[in-house]
C-alpha cells in the first residue's frame, strides 16, 4: 500500500498532469486543423513543433517514471510559451500587428476562433505550455530534493 505523503506518488501525478496537458493540447490542435479546417499559420507550427514532442517525451517519462526528464520538458514548454505569448500579442495589440512580420499564406494575426473576446488558438497553447512549465518545475524540484 502507498503512503500518500509519499512525494513519488506526487511526483507520478503531477507529471500525469503534464502529460495530460500536452495529450489536450494535441488533440485540441488537430481538432482545429482537421475537424474545423482551420490551416495553421506559421507561429501555430512552430508552436506545434513544440508541444508534439512532449506528449511522447511525458507520456515516456509517466510510464518509466523518469523525473529527470522535467529539466527538458521546462526547456521546451517555456520555448513553447514565449512562441505562444508572441503571437497572442500580435492577435490582441494593434501596435504589435501592425509591425508584424508576414506568416506566409495564413497571417498569424488572424483569429480563428474569438471566444469571449479574448480566448484564440494562441491562448490555449500558452494555457497548455504554462500547465507543462509549471508541472515541470514541481516535479523537478521535488525530484531535486529527495535526489532520486
Amino acid at each position: 500500500m502507498k503512503n500518500k505523503n509519499n512525494p513519488t506518488d506526487t511526483r507520478e501525478h503531477i507529471l500525469f498532469l503534464a502529460w495530460l496537458a500536452s495529450l489536450i493540447s494535441m488533440f485540441g490542435s488537430l481538432y482545429f486543423s482537421e475537424i474545423r479546417e482551420f490551416e495553421p499559420c506559421t507561429l501555430c507550427w512552430y508552436q506545434r513543433i513544440l508541444m508534439y514532442p512532449l506528449v511522447i517525451i511525458l507520456g515516456l517519462a509517466v510510464i518509466k517514471k523518469d523525473y529527470k526528464i522535467t529539466f527538458y520538458t521546462m526547456i521546451l514548454s517555456s520555448i513553447g510559451a514565449c512562441i505562444s505569448m508572441y503571437h497572442y500579442s500580435i492577435q490582441k495589440f494593434p501596435f504589435l500587428s501592425n509591425t508584424a512580420p508576414s506568416c506566409g499564406r495564413v497571417p498569424c494575426t488572424g483569429d480563428y476562433i474569438n471566444w469571449l473576446g479574448f480566448i484564440t488558438i494562441p491562448l490555449l497553447a500558452l494555457t497548455g505550455f504554462i500547465i507543462i512549465f509549471i508541472c515541470s518545475i514541481i516535479v523537478w524540484r521535488q525530484s531535486k530534493n529527495n535526489t532520486n
